[in-house]
């Protein structure tokens, strides 16, 4: 299998969840055995970083990588459309410290990559093939991915949160080819009871009801509920029982799962080959 880039280069324009920016990121076609690379356009001397896992920095909230004052955020979105459609080789060029959250999915990003196309390039795709279990365990958190052989590229995903609203979920990818239909659209999620720590780690100042899930599963008093509203700018809203407080209605009963199997994929990208 040849690799691919490409066939033309797309802009994507929008708000940074973290910063609370208006970001501009530009994705190009690349050379072949480029992988994926950021470029800071807003830094002295344009400084360019590998998407790979040995500059990743911080995980709170989304992927971080950063290489001395080079820091880019929220990557795994992007880098999930990316590699789900087979592409090897892009650069991507950004006016911010972090891209666009958009609706909180990576649909944007899936369609825009449709709508530039892909090219094949003459370079073989040089594969990461997995030729035993390998296995990662956080005990802080209890988050542990296991790795296996297998012909084909599939990933199966378990959420379990102590919550009446989303308690334990489960969604699963077989093909790539699937990602943009099933997984894609699927949007990022958040407690209310974790805005105000969030908030005061200087981190969602771009975050609102058009990108992310909210849910309600710990009770508050409307008052409480306007403080946080305040605090993150958006406007009140009237809440009386547990459950999603949305503008848009859920895409599918499991939609936070699909959504941590899009973050898996995006991750994954950092390995740097498929």
């Amino acid at each position: 299998m040849k690799q691919r880039t490409l066939k033309e280069s797309f802009k994507v324009n929008g708000k940074g969840l973290h910063t609370g920016l208006m970001i501009e990121a530009t994705f190009l076609p690349a050379p072949e055995n480029h992988g994926y690379k950021f470029q800071r356009l807003d830094m002295e001397g344009q400084p360019v970083i590998d998407a790979l896992a040995e500059y990743v920095t911080a995980t709170t909230r989304g992927t971080v990588i950063s290489k001395g004052d080079l820091r880019i955020s929220t990557i795994e979105h992007a880098l999930a459309a990316l590699y789900a459609a087979g592409i090897d080789n892009c650069l991507i060029q950004l006016n911010a410290p972090e891209l666009p959250i958009l609706d909180g999915s990576a649909k944007v990003y899936c369609e825009k990559i449709i709508e530039a196309g892909i090219e094949e390039q003459n370079a073989d795709k040089d594969f990461y093939v997995v030729k035993q279990k390998i296995e990662v365990r956080d005990d802080t958190s209890g988050s542990s991915i296991v790795v296996l052989p297998d012909d084909e590229f599939s990933i199966d995903t378990m959420v379990s949160f102590d919550s009446p609203v989303l308690t334990n979920q489960y969604a699963s990818l077989d093909k790539l080819d699937d990602f943009s239909r099933e997984i894609g659209a699927s949007r990022t999620f958040v407690f209310v009871r974790e805005v105000e720590p969030l908030v005061k780690g200087s981190l969602i100042k771009g975050g609102d009801l058009d990108n992310a899930i909210v849910i309600y599963d710990s009770p508050m008093q409307q008052e409480e509920l306007d403080r946080l509203a305040d605090l993150m700018g958006v406007p009140h809203k009237n809440v009386t029982e547990f459950g999603y407080i949305n503008d848009f209605p859920l895409l599918a009963d499991n939609e936070p799962a699909r959504h941590k199997l899009l973050d898996v994929l995006g991750d994954i990208a950092l390995i740097g080959r498929p």
